[in-house]
Parts: structure tokens; C-alpha cells; sequence
């Protein structure tokens, strides 16, 4: 088997294998790793069909992965990041009203960040072991990401982990699924700020080239590719349970998003071959995704709390990926162009991506959505689902099934879930198990200088 390679979008760094590429996390020149090639995977499609999801995930993952990691220890960490799943089908897709949910939540903390961090762990684990290295992840999160990192490397040899959120800006519940593990391995800062700012300071920490090394820094970001490469799976297995159940040759996916990574694994999958007609883009008020495929301008805005918390960003981290393959693949014009946005804090970029639509679902939609879903079909959504199910209705297309991906239990959100219907709907045993958990947390400036010094005297 061959070795696929990794290129960085701004194209200041050699090809390296997945191993590399995992380890690196932020490409060493500020930009993203991407493969170097992405397999056309149409002529397995039938035979994909009948697999489990664990079987299915590591067909797709072996062909960006090859011999970097021997095909019985790839088969052997896939079946054990999966196993932690509450459903044997790990990935539930139903039918609801006129739509499919594809309900990603059943992992230890409920968001559908588990499926690629139990992954993304297990790996970092496998990899340190082989080389006996030392880890230490830092991470910035609007909420789910970081309690599904922390779940996915607590107590795991050789690694710490340093995760900053938004102190009063994640969900309660969200802040004790991190503040509340208590594995020695593991430290929650609060920053003064918002994700945004926590973002910024992440990506200044990786591009000191020196301080990376000597800490050895690791990402587990959605800018780490094995994140992404966990996500493409499940639009193969949606696609293929949907178009199985209703005859019809391909799917749409709307998919609530404000990092675009989740919807970049999409976007990933569409061009393997996955039966995917169209992308659809949901924000919520902070629309600075949905704005550019709409009108081509990328521009930042303020930052506006609101009901759908982990989607509360406007610099999306991902975007440079897809931006490179917008760009004709020319690492050139990438550099040029972030370089600009970075000035400007706005470009623009001429043309129109027919495979994508884009919307916004608003506090009122998301709201008004959660209710007529529980009453005309008992199902209960998050506010974050709510939003991609909004949009999604906004372009129907008939006789292409739609699929919204569910990306978090409502019981994560369940204060939104009260104001929108009433008390006591949304609960998970998991969650009222935290309640009487201790916490512990530092609450730190936004500032490089600050968190560095946080994250050289702890590991001392």
C-alpha cells in the first residue's frame, strides 16, 4: 500500500505522511495540511453499502492514511474509539417529519465532536507509544470541542491538554463536561473574552516555531486533518442508509456550522464520490459563512451570543481549506489572500460554488423550529440542529431527500429547550450526573504571553 502525502495550503512546508500531519496539527508555515491527492472512491460505493460504521471508517480513513499506520492497528483503534458509543450503530440516521436526522451525539459527551476526538486520542496515544514522545495539546473551544477532547485523551500516557474557552460563553453544562474531569492530565482556562479571542492566542502559540518544539504543542482543533478525516465517514454512511430507504441517487446535507470543518469533511466527501448533491451552509446570527456563498465577500463581523452557542464565530478556522481548492489549488494565492484578510479583515473572492447553498437561522427560527419539530413529531433538537433544520427547509428540492446532521443531545441545551417548550424535557443521565461533580479552572487574559506562561509553569 502507498503513503498519501500532506501539503499545507500556504505551501511553506515539505510533504509529510499522516503520522506527520497528525503530530503537526497547524502546518509549521501558519496554513492548513491537506492531502496531496483526494481518492475517487465511486467504484466502491456498492460494496460500501454493507459495511458497519466502524468498517466503514476505516475504508475511508485507510485511503488517506495507507501504510503510515499498519492496516490491523488502523482496524483495532477505529473499533475502539467506537466502541464508547451508547448505540451499536454509533451513527443513527431517522426519518422526522419531511427531513432524515443523522444524529451524531451518542459519544461520552453527547456532541459530535466525539466521533473524530475518541478517534483523534486513541491516535495520539498509538503514535506517542511508537515513538515514546510527549504531547501537549492546547485548544481553544466555543464549547463542544474542548469537553470532547478532554474526554478523548484524559488519562492517556504521555499527553496534557490546556483548554481555553469563554468564561459565562459556553452552556453551563458544556463548562462542567470539562471543569469536572479530574485526571491530572488535564487543564481548563477560562479567558476573558471570546472564542475568537481564544482562537487568535491558539494560533499565535503555534506559529512560535520555537515555543511549539520545546513544548512540543499539538493540536485538536478542527484544524488538526484527522478531525476532518473522522467527520467524512458519516456522510458516506447518511448517504448510503438514506438513498437505501427512499430509492432516490443522491442526498442533500445541511449542516449547522461555525468553524467550517464539519461541513468541509462534507465537502471532502462530495468530491471522493459520496451520492451528495449539495451542501447546505446553516449559521446563526454570526453569518459570516453563510454571507460569503451567498454574496462571495468574507468579512468580519462582531461576535453575537446567542442560542447556538458552539456556532457563535466569525473567523472560521477551516476556511482556508476550502479556500485552496476556490483558488485553484495555488498555495501562492492562498498566502496573498490570507495575508490581505489579516489587513483588512475582509476579501473577496469572485464566482459561485454551485454545490453549496447557504442560509441563516436566526434566535426566532431556531426557536420556532424546536417547538413545531416537538409537537408535530415528537422530536426533541438542539438549538445548534434547529438551526441547520431551519435553513435546510429553505431549500427543499424535490425528490432529493435532505439530511440535517444532529451535532449535539438537547440536553446539552437545556435551558434554550425550556424557553422554547417547557422544564424537564431535555435531560440525559450523563449530565444530571455532573451536577454534583467539584470543578476546577484558571481564569486567564487572552494574551499569548499569559497562556504561555500558564502552560511552561504547570508542565514545570
Amino acid at each position: 500500500m502507498d503513503r498519501p502525502l500532506y501539503v499545507s495550503t500556504r505551501g511553506g512546508v515539505a510533504p509529510v505522511d499522516f503520522n506527520a500531519a497528525v503530530m503537526m496539527g497547524l502546518a509549521d508555515d501558519g496554513g492548513l495540511l491537506i492531502p496531496a491527492a483526494i481518492p475517487d472512491v465511486t467504484s466502491k460505493l456498492s460494496e460500501w453499502r454493507k459495511l458497519s460504521y466502524p468498517e466503514l471508517a476505516y475504508e475511508v480513513m485507510s485511503g488517506f492514511i495507507g501504510d503510515a499506520v499498519p492496516a490491523d492497528d488502523l482496524k483495532a483503534l477505529v473499533q475502539r474509539s467506537y466502541s464508547t458509543f451508547a448505540v451499536p450503530e454509533v451513527v443513527p440516521v431517522k426519518a422526522v417529519g419531511k427531513l432524515f436526522i443523522c444524529e451524531l451525539f451518542h459519544g461520552p459527551t453527547l456532541a459530535f465532536k466525539d466521533i473524530a476526538l475518541q478517534f483523534l486520542g486513541n491516535m495520539f496515544e498509538y503514535l506517542l507509544a511508537r515513538t515514546k514522545g510527549k504531547l501537549n495539546i492546547i485548544g481553544a473551544t466555543s464549547g463542544d470541542t474542548g469537553s470532547a477532547a478532554i474526554h478523548g485523551v484524559r488519562g492517556k500516557a504521555g499527553i496534557d491538554i490546556f483548554i481555553m474557552f469563554p468564561e459565562g460563553r459556553v452552556s453551563p453544562l458544556q463548562e462542567r463536561q470539562m471543569t469536572s474531569v479530574p485526571d491530572a492530565n488535564v487543564h481548563c482556562i477560562a479567558i476573558k473574552g471570546t472564542f475568537d479571542d481564544g482562537q487568535r492566542v491558539l494560533k499565535e502559540l503555534f506559529n512560535d516555531m520555537a515555543f511549539k518544539r520545546d513544548y512540543h504543542l499539538g493540536a485538536v482543533n478542527s484544524v488538526n486533518w484527522a478531525r476532518v478525516l473522522a467527520q467524512i465517514v458519516y456522510y458516506f454512511w447518511s448517504a448510503f442508509r438514506v438513498t437505501e430507504a427512499t430509492g432516490a441517487s443522491s442526498i442533500q446535507v445541511s449542516v449547522p456550522t461555525g468553524n467550517f470543518g464539519d461541513i468541509f469533511a462534507g465537502y471532502m466527501a462530495k468530491r471522493m464520490g459520496a451520492p451528495i448533491s449539495r451542501l447546505i451552509l446553516a449559521t446563526n446570527e454570526n453569518d459570516i459563512l453563510s454571507r460569503f456563498f451567498n454574496t462571495g465577500e468574507y468579512s468580519l463581523g462582531k461576535v453575537v451570543p446567542t442560542l447556538s452557542p458552539s456556532m457563535d464565530i466569525q473567523v472560521a478556522s477551516n476556511f482556508e481549506r476550502y479556500l485552496y481548492y476556490r483558488l485553484g489549488q495555488d498555495a501562492a494565492k492562498v498566502r496573498e489572500t490570507m495575508a490581505l484578510f489579516a489587513k483588512d479583515k475582509r476579501i473577496i473572492v469572485p464566482g459561485k460554488d454551485e454545490g453549496f447553498a447557504a442560509g441563516r437561522g436566526d434566535t426566532a427560527m431556531t426557536l420556532e423550529t424546536i417547538r413545531r419539530y416537538y409537537r408535530e413529531s415528537g422530536y426533541l433538537l438542539d438549538p445548534h440542529t434547529a438551526v441547520g433544520v431551519a435553513v435546510a427547509e429553505q431549500y427543499a428540492v424535490e425528490g432529493v431527500p435532505t439530511v440535517c446532521l444532529a451535532t449535539a443531545h438537547p440536553a446539552k441545551f437545556a435551558a434554550t429547550i425550556e424557553k422554547a417548550l417547557e422544564p424537564g424535557l431535555a435531560v440525559h443521565p450523563t449530565l444530571e450526573a455532573l451536577k454534583a461533580l467539584p470543578t476546577r479552572k484558571v481564569l486567564l487574559e487572552p494574551v499569548k504571553g499569559v497562556i504561555k506562561e500558564y502552560v511552561a509553569t504547570t508542565l514545570r
